[in-house]
């Protein structure tokens, strides 16, 4: 983790398009701005781990879906072969 001291009007560069500025510091308060192209995605953390959480359980709900799918395919065939 790189960890720098910045102050207010102050930038970072990450890659060559994200650029996150200081805009004030106020007691513990940081204020950021962050400019990135319209597809780069950018969330506070527990935004983010929520939509993870969130795409797991859809994920893990479509992939039942087709294991039940599957499985009532294989026994319709199973009928029609006897």
């Amino acid at each position: 983790m790189l960890v720098l001291s910045r102050r207010p009007g102050e930038k970072i560069v990450i890659g060559n398009e994200v650029i996150i500025e200081i805009l004030s510091v106020s007691g513990e308060g940081v204020r950021v701005g962050i400019s990135a192209p319209k597809e780069t995605s950018v969330h506070r953390y527990e935004v983010f781990s929520e939509i993870e959480s969130e795409n797991r359980q859809a994920g893990s709900a479509a992939g039942n879906a087709d294991t039940t799918a599957l499985e009532n395919l294989a026994a319709l065939l199973r009928e029609k072969s006897k």
